[in-house]
């Protein structure tokens, strides 16, 4: 009974994870506006931060400051924690301040001016151009909320994008790319038109019991384009700007302006203000959908299990033990054959016992730090806390991971505790690390803000060397101080031979089938996600997430304890590798699943792009290979210790 209850507090955590995103760190408290902050406790003036430019047409993320827009010198940066750095978030102060319901119209910001014939200014306008050609977008801050650009898309329903372009560009058939629809007035062929004023509304709230004061509940702006007719004094009139051909004299100027103004509005409060941005992401009813289709597996796989462990094993385990003679044991075939050699050592137990400990550390900090995200202390609001979320758990469990790989290796039988050790530490961490440092040296040669700086990759390294790594030692020495696995059977000294298999209970067939089934219960999800990285859209879903974790695990675990049966029913007493390898086989068709993506879904253009994101997909098959694997192997050690500890051998 305990598993049904179970699935059903996960299924009420994905009800009420739309209702839970009222919930914010003691960090993220609200703030309060007001027009006379000297007499109340409040603030006046609106500060609006700007973070990195990113496209969906390439992984490169770029600085603010790696474009000419308006700067603000000399004010400090906001702190940023880990995980915002790991995700190449990099917020910058802004020129853009508001002060609370004062309204500006056409307010000038500077102005830019360049000459075409300078080669400084020359690369500074190829390179707007060339983003405008890749449709990067802004991303700005107001009151730790994203300034959204809301437009209609298909059948008149309203999408709000947390960023906005840099502009658009009219192709040489005079066909609109991207933003170059929102305005009729962009018509000419082969011309960049640069966004360099903004429309900003603020909406606000009043306070419950504390007016005046008020908390802001949505920053939208609508972009737009000026040649002001009068460049040191704009008037938001004249054609759009466009920054193609030469002009001025000579040169090309850009004055950059916006009009704010404020308006009261009492459907959204502070604690939901989130949900019209989150509305416009992947709806529910497809995420159901998802959901439902993984029950239908799950309760397939269960029923199979059921009826293998309830009627074809019982009748076996009772038959078997009531057997009075050597003859009759002969006449038995299949699984009971093998007791004498099913807990042999497999090959290669030092790899596989490796493989479980960082498996193990993966599975406790997806459950854990999925769990936190379930309870809203991960929300899109709190940036990048997922991501330091899961870092730091990963370094904190290096204990289990130790402790788990010292207990299997020393179960089968292995002496070389010192490489054992060392590897549980180093070599899948180094695999990762060595990878993400590679993709690190491709960002820095490209000038990408997704770069991550020296100070943090040393930070990173420490967390690794000076924590994880000495918890791992730990974990370790208490896992080889304790005595090995005591077995239910013991193991004859010389193997049995094993007989002639059929094509589909050899080993290759059954570890591809077996990762079939887990795939299929997630694929949908997986979309969701990967348009998270890649597509820049929001995910908040976690409720779904955790309850389609929690389904991945009983599919692995059924799948690899049914396949298990199959092969040794058919006398195969190879086991461990093959229990791993058939959950862990799931992310291979997670990789085939990434690469279909990229051609079918993304517009990813370039080189250095490109292995961009097969290596950073490599990373993440690389951690779902490690734990599926690990759930399949330990549901299959749990199946097979269950069984042969009923039969009665003398």
């Amino acid at each position: 009974m305990a598993a049904p209850r179970f699935m059903l507090c996960v299924a009420l955590l994905a009800v009420t994870q739309p209702f839970a995103s009222a919930f914010y760190l003691p960090g993220l408290a609200p703030v309060n506006f007001c027009d006379d902050p000297k007499k109340y406790d409040c603030k006046s003036v609106i500060e609006l931060f700007v973070n990195r430019l990113d496209s969906v047409e390439s992984v490169l993320p770029y600085e603010y400051t790696a474009f000419d827009f308006c700067q603000e010198g000399g004010k400090k940066r906001p702190s940023e924690n880990l995980g915002q750095v790991l995700f190449g978030e990099r917020i910058e102060p802004s020129p853009y301040k508001f002060t609370f319901k004062e309204k500006k119209t056409c307010e000038p910001v500077c102005k830019k001016v360049y000459n075409p014939n300078n080669p400084k200014d020359k690369q500074k306008l190829e390179f707007l151009k060339k983003s405008m050609l890749l449709n990067y977008q802004h991303h700005w801050i107001v009151d730790n909320m994203p300034v959204t650009w809301c437009y209609e898309v298909e059948d008149n329903q309203k999408f709000c994008n947390p960023g906005f372009p840099i502009g658009c560009y009219m192709t040489k058939d005079g066909h609109p790319k991207d933003a170059c629809v929102i305005s009729s007035e962009f018509r000419e062929p082969d011309t960049f038109y640069i966004f360099n004023h903004v429309d900003i509304k603020i909406l606000y709230h009043i306070v419950e019991n504390e007016a005046p004061s008020v908390r802001l509940v949505a920053a939208k702006l609508e972009p737009k384009s000026f040649k002001h007719t009068n460049v040191d004094h704009p008037d938001c009139s004249g054609p759009p700007m466009d920054i193609s051909n030469e002009a001025f004299d000579g040169t090309i100027q850009i004055a950059y302006t916006y009009s704010v103004s404020f308006e009261e509005n009492t459907k959204i409060r502070w604690a939901s203000r989130w949900d019209y941005i989150l509305e416009s992401m992947p709806h529910t009813h497809i995420q159901w959908f998802s959901i439902m289709n993984s029950l239908v597996i799950v309760l397939f796989l269960s029923g199979m299990v059921a009826m293998i462990m309830l009627r074809t094993l019982h009748k076996d385990i009772a038959r078997y033990n009531q057997m009075d003679s050597t003859e009759d044991a002969q006449e038995e075939f299949g699984w009971k054959l093998v007791h004498g050699d099913i807990f042999r050592p497999p090959r290669k137990g030092m790899l596989l016992s490796v493989f479980l400990g960082s498996g193990t550390q993966i599975l406790i900090m997806t459950f854990v730090t999925l769990f936190f995200a379930c309870l809203g202390f991960l929300s899109p609001a709190n940036r990048g806390a997922l991501m330091t979320c899961a870092v730091v758990l990963w370094v904190l469990l290096g204990t289990p991971a130790g402790f788990v790989a010292a207990r299997f290796y020393k179960s089968f039988g292995g002496e070389k505790w010192k490489t054992n050790v060392l590897l549980t530490a180093f070599l899948c961490p180094g695999v990762v690390f060595a990878d993400f440092f590679i993709m690190n040296l491709i960002l820095w040669g490209e000038g990408s803000s997704a770069a991550i700086p020296f100070g943090t990759l040393v930070a990173v390294l420490a967390l690794w060397f000076c924590i994880s790594v000495p918890l791992t030692f730990i974990g370790a020495y208490f896992g080889f101080k304790k005595n090995a696995i005591e077995h239910p059977v013991r193991t004859n000294q010389i193997p049995r031979q094993i007989p002639e298999q059929s094509f589909y209970t050899k080993p290759f067939p059954g570890i591809v089938m077996g990762g079939i089934l887990p795939f299929g219960c997630i694929f949908i999800q997986l979309f969701f996600i990967l348009n998270s990285i890649w597509s820049h859209q929001m995910y908040y879903m976690f409720g779904f997430l955790f309850l389609v974790f929690i389904i991945l695990v009983i599919t692995c675990s059924e799948a690899t304890i049914l396949l298990c049966y199959f092969h040794l029913c058919a006398e195969d007493y190879h086991w461990q590798w093959r229990s791993f390898l058939t959950s862990g086989f799931t992310a291979v068709y997670f990789l085939i699943y990434a690469v279909h993506y990229f051609f079918s879904k993304l517009q990813i253009t370039g080189t250095a792009s490109t292995i961009l994101y097969f290596g950073y997909t490599m990373i993440m098959v690389l951690i779902f290979f490690l734990f599926t694997g690990t759930i399949g192997f330990f549901a299959c050690f749990w199946f097979v210790t269950k069984i042969y500890s009923v039969v009665k051998v003398d």
